[in-house]
């Protein structure tokens, strides 16, 4: 298809989906970068998946305020927290509706056992519905909830109690995360009668700002804003995702007022954007960091020298300057500058093929070997082009005597596949869910994450995971801080991961888009958008 077919496809796209324009203000039009995995945000890792179901369609118990890091009520009104740190008791709010869609009238508002059902099916083997869907919780079992939550307890229709086997300083900050969405029971209990349990997932009922209306993948998501939110309805009546995998095409769309917002624009473009008299580029520090892991299960990774060597043979200026020119920094850490326990520039792998040869020489592989280097096939905050940056890296990896052959799938069988362990060396990265260095360490790096495959190097070294399990029960933050960098002396010396770098977040929209606030953990939220 032609770069004309295709646009004409979109706006006929567009314009079939709404019954309108894209001008007129009530329908707004994002230019999305991928499909999304699931609209159950309890079942992915995936920031796609986030935006097109957690930010849009549900709320959490407590919710970041808009733009910012700092919790604030959502559907608690208030929690107390014990003495001990132990119990957390929360506050409902009261008249809260869920959406009333073509496939679901909800016959009761919001209440505890929305609450109780979302987080049992995630803590409870043996509740019905934690198989339903592959029964993989992926970050509730990374952030270590699935030890952590000891009960959850219903004192009322609108008060609930969480019990903790252990205090935990980003508990509350954690809470907010989009695992943490609740979903409407009522609506479960339907679906299992049905038959059907797994259109839960697939087409979701939230208490959110906007509800579901249809998805076709890899070309459209509509929403429709929900008249009775408890916050008030949207200015806007109609969201349209528009799925749009290429970065130069979303940016085309963009400047024909295709589309209102777009995702990741290629740094290239940054300037242009600028320039351009009907486009806004907020721009902030990116709370990410980008990685290239080693699956320790697959030699040669299993060699810690191997992977130091795969440290020191790769030139992050270069990828810095071809790659993210001018828009990223070097990553010296696992956590990139703007997370407070964040250590400064480090020198520990300067670029040196000389050295990586000698250590490859020395783990007995002094003639090279063969390697597959994984790379994303969609643009992410931390990577604006994985692979482009694969073949810089495969030029690098060349000067050592190691061949790589660059492999990529589509976004969602690439997340799978990669969980699964059948990479031996893949190119990744983390935009954090809350400010707080746990997010990035727990996740990504501890043993739990390396039994559900978001460790992506399954490497599980227990000095390290000791480590930043005593920081997460550590309150004093001083503490915690000299905690982190003794896990990440282990990190650097084990070297399950190559970090790359830390991009900054830019997010283009037309003038005429009001209230959009950029969102330090990366993600797109249309509350309390409007257009003129």
């Amino acid at each position: 298809m032609s770069f004309k077919a295709k646009i004409y496809a979109v706006l006929f796209l567009i314009f079939g989906l709404t019954g309108m324009p894209v001008a007129k203000a009530s329908t707004l039009v994002y230019c999305s970068e991928g499909s999304p995995e699931t609209f159950n945000p309890q079942l992915s890792t995936s920031g796609t998946t986030f935006d097109a179901s957690s930010r849009q369609i549900y709320n959490r118990l407590v919710e970041f305020k808009p733009g910012t890091t700092e919790i604030a009520p959502g559907l608690a009104v208030s929690w107390e927290v014990s003495k001990d740190g132990l119990e957390y008791t929360f506050n409902l709010r009261q008249n809260v509706r869920f959406h009333n869609t073509a496939y679901f009238t909800p016959g009761r508002p919001f209440n505890a056992d929305d609450v109780l059902f979302s987080f049992n099916r995630q803590r409870n083997p043996s509740d019905p519905w934690y198989s339903v869907s592959g029964g993989v919780y992926k970050y509730y079992n990374d952030m270590e909830f699935n030890s952590l939550i000891k009960d959850v307890i219903k004192l009322d229709d609108y008060k609930v109690k969480i019990i903790l086997s252990k205090p935990d300083s980003p508990f509350l900050s954690n809470m907010a995360m989009d695992f943490s969405s609740i979903l409407s029971k009522e609506y479960a209990d339907t679906m299992m009668k049905a038959g059907t349990p797994e259109q839960l997932d697939l087409k979701p009922v939230g208490t959110g700002p906007f509800k579901f209306v249809k998805y076709e993948k890899d070309a459209f998501i509509r929403y429709q804003a929900h008249p009775q939110y408890w916050r008030g309805k949207e200015k806007i009546d109609k969201l349209v995702f528009a799925i749009t995998v290429d970065p130069s095409v979303r940016y085309a769309r963009l400047r024909a007022a295709e589309c209102h917002v777009m995702a990741y624009p290629l740094p290239t473009d940054i300037k242009s954007m600028k320039h351009n008299p009907s486009i806004i580029v907020d721009e902030q520090p990116g709370l990410n960091t980008a990685y290239w892991a080693f699956n320790i299960r697959k030699p040669p990774f299993d060699q810690v020298k191997v992977r130091q060597a795969m440290n020191y043979a790769i030139n992050r200026d270069a990828i810095r300057d071809v790659i993210f020119q001018g828009t990223g920094k070097i990553a010296t850490s696992v956590i990139p500058p703007s997370i407070w326990s964040w250590q400064g520039p480090d020198s520990t792998y300067s670029y040196n093929p000389d050295r990586a040869k000698t250590l490859l020489a020395e783990a007995g592989y002094g003639d090279g070997f063969v390697i597959d280097l994984w790379a994303m096939p969609v643009q992410r905050p931390y990577n604006p082009n994985a692979r482009k940056m694969a073949v810089l890296m495969q030029q690098d990896l060349s000067k050592i005597g190691i061949k790589a052959n660059i492999v990529t799938y589509e976004w969602g069988t690439y997340l799978k596949k990669s969980r699964e362990g059948e990479h031996q060396t893949i190119l990744l990265g983390w935009t954090g869910d809350n400010g707080d260095p746990d997010n990035f360490f727990t996740p990504l790096l501890s043993c739990a994450a390396a039994e559900t495959g978001n460790n992506r190097s399954f490497w599980c070294n227990q000095r390290f995971d000791d480590l930043i399990s005593l920081a997460r029960i550590e309150l004093d933050q001083v503490k915690r801080k000299k905690l982190y960098r003794l896990a990440e002396v282990i990190f650097k010396q084990q070297a399950p991961w190559l970090t790359i770098a830390h991009s900054v977040r830019y997010q283009p929209y037309l003038k005429n888009v009001q209230g959009l606030k950029i969102d330090p953990f990366g993600g797109i939220y249309f509350t309390g958008v409007s257009l003129k």
